[in-house]
């Protein structure tokens, strides 16, 4: 495939830009679902030593999903309390 592409590039000089932003756009790529993977304290990847890491976590710790603007004190707690 890598030589295909280089012939075509020889033949047609105008697609070497377009490889090189291609090849950018990969890497970028890339590197942006490494960093999401590795994404924020509460989200490990260590099955050894901390196979269940929720469980280390405080019952009034705050999960932020999608609410914006929501004032968690205030909201009524349904299920056991801890």
């Amino acid at each position: 495939m890598i030589k295909t592409m280089l012939e075509q590039a020889r033949r047609y000089p105008g697609l070497i830009p377009q490889f090189v932003f291609l090849g950018i756009g990969l890497t970028g790529a890339t590197f942006y679902l490494i960093r999401l993977a590795r994404g924020p304290h509460v989200t490990l990847w260590d099955k050894k030593n901390n196979p269940e890491p929720w469980n280390n976590l405080d019952p009034t710790y705050q999960y932020k999903f999608v609410a914006v603007n929501t004032d968690y004190k205030n909201l009524k707690k349904e299920g056991p309390d801890f």
